[in-house]
């Protein structure tokens, strides 16, 4: 009986041994696997901080707009004697359109006025003087009437300047009232006076 006893008491002990190290040997498996779920945890917590900050800086980045009541208008003289028709009207509509401010909104009509003397004095680079024409039409048959920039330049020479800076400005229903904003003269008289428009030095070269 004590043989027996014996030998049930190790086998009793060996098998005790032997479920701790099949538990133990399972709780080694299942580390890696509560590792890969911290790890996994980390990285959404990193992704959504990451989220955050982009949006964060999207909107610390928001384009100014400005609104139309907010408009502050000017006034400027700008001086055509020797100026190629072309620069000089690249500079009126920079200025009708208020893209020279910090301000500048495509959608809002924010610019400044501008007048413009001495249009009998502008030049027209090349032939242009006889090539180019200008076309009118009143929508009936044969009704089509032309004229040359010579024949401009000594009827109104505003209308060229005019005709000029229109085609430099967006072709929608803002243009209709950007173009008022032009005021050409063909002397250096203008009654503007009252306005006290600031003097607008060309920076491109005569001739």
């Amino acid at each position: 009986m004590a043989k027996a006893t014996s030998k049930t008491g190790k086998s009793t002990g060996s098998g005790v041994k032997k479920k701790a190290t099949g538990a133990t040997k399972g709780a080694n498996k299942k580390a890696p696997a509560r590792k890969a779920s911290t790890k996994a945890g980390g990285l959404e917590a990193k992704s959504s901080a990451v989220e955050e900050a982009a949006m964060a800086a999207r909107n610390s980045t928001d384009s100014f707009l400005v609104r139309k009541e907010d408009a502050e208008r000017g006034w400027w003289i700008v001086d055509a004697t020797g100026q190629k028709v072309g620069r000089l009207a690249t500079a009126v509509a920079t200025l009708i359109r208020g893209k020279h401010k910090p301000t500048f909104t495509p959608h809002v009509d924010h610019g400044d006025f501008v007048v413009v003397i001495n249009t009998d004095k502008i030049v027209l680079s090349g032939n242009k003087t006889l090539v180019k024409k200008y076309y009118r039409h009143s929508r009936f048959f044969g009704s089509l009437k032309a004229k040359t920039a010579e024949q401009y330049m000594k009827e109104d020479s505003t209308f060229i300047v005019k005709e000029a800076v229109e085609g430099m400005l967006p072709n929608n229903k803002m243009a209709n009232g950007l173009i008022l904003k032009l005021k050409a003269y063909k002397g250096a008289e203008h009654p503007h006076s009252a306005q006290k428009p600031q003097v607008y030095q060309m920076t491109t070269r005569k001739g």
